[in-house]
């Protein structure tokens, strides 16, 4: 959209084209059966039409190309590029000529310029020609200032603007889902699953090219979108990328802290920055677009002071028969607690060890591996309960139940032949 000042006759004429990609010309097939009216007088005619495929005329797409007819649309994450040319309509020479061209925003003004030396001078149906490029980063309200300033002859000093509004689109829709893992050993670990939706909402396919998450410092990342064969990955979505409009997809990830981290407990808690998705496509012949993220923040699950996981425990136990298992006790909290492990038996669940014994102090995101002996007198699947942990500083108790499930048999039990 164009918008001018009050009209003024200058000696220079400015004109603005956006370049685009070109598309494929397409055409409207009409056919008919031999038996018709008509006849062949269709296939004639489409078989003479320059713009239909050889020995394919009934194909919509043709092999020519069409310019842009119109401004169209432009993406957030695509690459804006214009043409400015500043010709002399006039029969005198033109002197000191300026071409400024600036991109107004929501929120701040860009220079894209690609020089700012004015040009000597102008002759007669001659022209001074720019091409500017920007990487639209905002969505909303864009306006092209194109400002050109000259001399005349008589050493008059004039200047000009004109202004082209246009509109930012968002081209994807991106939802996001975080997911903490569960684990036999823990009900919950450091493990985080990031689900990732991704849906077209232009009107034209798109060919994704790239859909990755930057991890932050704190994690590791490990892609879930591909299915491991004997060769290479093969991608779930198949070999050929492509997103119909309106269609969705949805990636996966899996992050795991950093060992550094991980051995930390309190750096973990409380909001912790994921990291950025990264998404590139292609559009009509090429054209690339690219969209970043912000930053993904998730809250992570909260362990109180506390938390106690298990870090070995068998898969099969014998009924009434002592097992060995090791619980792995680590301090959230930000001050050294002093601990006594306190182990109550249940209706299925006997420990073995004297219940009540000091674990000692233990330092503030410090851990304690615990070896363990118990039994179950029940048989099937059985929740490990009844531990409970006092911290004699502040005479705080913290108890733990399923904490973790074992299955039990029957050692004695005969198998029929």
């Amino acid at each position: 959209m164009e918008v001018n000042q009050a009209k003024q006759e200058h000696l220079l004429a400015l004109k603005v084209m956006r370049l685009t990609k070109p598309t494929l010309f397409t055409n409207m097939p009409v056919t008919c059966e031999d038996r018709d009216l008509p006849g062949d007088l269709f296939c004639r005619l489409m078989k003479e039409d320059p713009s239909t495929v050889k020995g394919a005329e009934a194909l919509m797409l043709g092999e020519m190309l069409t310019l842009p007819q119109n401004f169209g649309n432009i993406f957030l994450g695509e690459t804006f590029s214009s043409y400015i040319s500043v010709h002399n309509d006039s029969s005198q020479v033109v002197k000191d000529i300026l071409v400024k061209a600036d991109l107004q925003t929501s929120s701040q003004r860009l220079n894209l310029s690609a020089s700012n030396n004015a040009v000597t001078e102008l002759k007669p149906e001659s022209c001074v020609d720019d091409v500017i490029h920007h990487e639209v980063k905002e969505i909303g309200t864009h306006i092209l200032v194109c400002a050109v300033s000259y001399t005349t002859q008589a050493g008059e000093k004039l200047y000009f603007r004109k202004f082209f509004k246009f509109q930012v689109l968002k081209p994807l829709d991106v939802k996001t889902k975080f997911y903490n893992a569960e684990s036999d050993l823990s009900s919950v670990t450091d493990e985080v699953f990031l689900e990732a939706q991704i849906q077209n909402i232009t009107t034209s396919s798109m060919f994704m090219e790239k859909v990755s998450l930057e991890p932050s410092m704190m994690y590791n990342v490990a892609e879930l979108n591909t299915v491991e064969t004997e060769d290479e990955g093969t991608s779930t979505f198949g070999k050929m990328s492509y997103l119909q409009p309106m269609d969705t997809r949805q990636y996966l990830y899996c992050l795991k802290p950093k060992p550094e981290f991980a051995e930390k407990a309190g750096i973990i808690k409380g909001v912790t920055v994921i990291g950025k998705l990264d998404i590139v496509w292609k559009t009509n012949l090429g054209e690339r677009g690219r969209l970043q993220t912000s930053q993904l923040q998730r809250m992570a699950p909260g362990y109180g002071d506390v938390r106690l996981s298990l870090e070995m425990i068998p898969d099969t136990v014998n009924l009434e028969e002592p097992f060995d298992i090791t619980c792995k006790i680590t301090n959230c909290s930000e001050r050294t607690m002093d601990l006594v492990l306190e182990m109550c038996n249940t209706c299925s669940i006997h420990w073995c060890g004297v219940s009540g014994r000091q674990l000692g102090k233990v330092s503030p995101s410090a851990s304690l591996a615990l070896p363990l002996k118990l039994l179950s007198s029940v048989q099937g699947l059985q929740s490990i309960s009844g531990l409970r942990l006092t911290d004699t500083f502040l005479k705080r108790t913290y108890e733990y139940d399923d904490v973790a499930q074992v299955c039990v048999v029957c050692p004695y039990m005969s198998r029929e032949s």
